[in-house]
């Protein structure tokens, strides 16, 4: 399946132990087509809106709910040993198999 890290948060565990939360996504493999209006006018409006959703993200509207795939709490330690950099809005491709999880960083 292929995953994009939504967010990375700092915790405390009930140990003390300082850790990481990563929240994976499920990426749309759908590709988007934007939907050009037929007016100028209203191809004026869509040009402001997008500019406004980038340069506001309060103003930015979602199209559809993202809901976590998978969510990750590993202490440092644990986020060490497993090797993954994770950042956010990067694209993994994960490999389920047996007990065992792999990411693979997509470029």
């Amino acid at each position: 399946m292929r995953v994009k890290v939504q967010k990375i948060e700092s915790f405390r565990d009930l140990e003390g132990n300082i850790g990481k939360r990563i929240e994976l996504v499920q990426e749309d493999m759908t590709p988007r087509f934007a939907i050009r209006p037929e007016s100028e006018e209203a191809r004026i409006v869509q040009d402001m809106v997008r500019t406004l959703q980038q340069q506001i993200p309060l103003f930015s509207i979602q199209s559809q709910v993202v809901m976590p795939k998978i969510i990750l709490f590993l202490t440092e330690r644990e986020y060490e040993d497993l090797g993954v950099d994770f950042d956010v809005n990067q694209v993994y491709d994960v490999e389920l198999s047996g007990h065992s999880m792999k990411f693979k960083k997509i470029h």
